[in-house]
């Protein structure tokens, strides 16, 4: 796509939102990788919008490269997640989201070493390894992961969240 502007997969259609992501789960030495920023008060996973004409794992692979500044391999598809939320804390304040992300387990490095210089709509990320039993002191999303983590899986789990108030 060399010169080409980049379609995100979504839209906002009056009041409602919606994306289509592809995310991250990468675990080292009993952690969590998830990322926050100077505006939010809250963590989330690693990922972004899938682009027009891009597979969910090729977008997988540039964002985690885009936000860690490392290129993880992908281990396997572990979650297709519906996530409905309002969140209004953010520049989707006032709309009512509905996002649909393919969470791919990412293989581990064996180090916690990032390459981080990320930034998103001119805002600075920070990753920060979250011991997975500790996460319930965190407020991170999505709020599936730490459940998720504590318990072997096969296949391909569908998990639906409604965190609309």
């Amino acid at each position: 796509m060399t010169g080409e502007k980049e379609f995100d997969c979504g839209f906002t259609n009056e009041n409602k939102w919606f994306r289509y992501r592809a995310a991250a789960i990468i675990v080292e030495e009993g952690s969590v990788l998830f990322a926050g920023n100077e505006i939010d008060d809250y963590l989330y996973s690693i990922g972004g919008a899938v682009h027009m004409g891009e597979t969910a794992e090729d977008a997988v692979i540039r964002e985690v490269l885009e936000e860690t500044g490392v290129r993880y391999e992908i281990d396997h598809l572990a979650v297709i997640h519906e996530n409905f939320f309002c969140d209004n804390t953010s520049s989707l304040k006032g709309l009512d989201c509905h996002e649909i992300s393919f969470y791919f387990v990412m293989k581990p490095r064996g180090t916690k070493v990032l390459s981080s210089d990320s930034y998103t709509m001119g805002v600075r990320e920070n990753m920060h390894w979250i011991p997975i039993s500790e996460l319930d002191n965190y407020k991170a999303f999505p709020t599936f992961m730490k459940e998720f983590l504590q318990k072997e899986h096969t296949g391909i789990e569908h998990i639906v969240t409604d965190e609309r108030k």
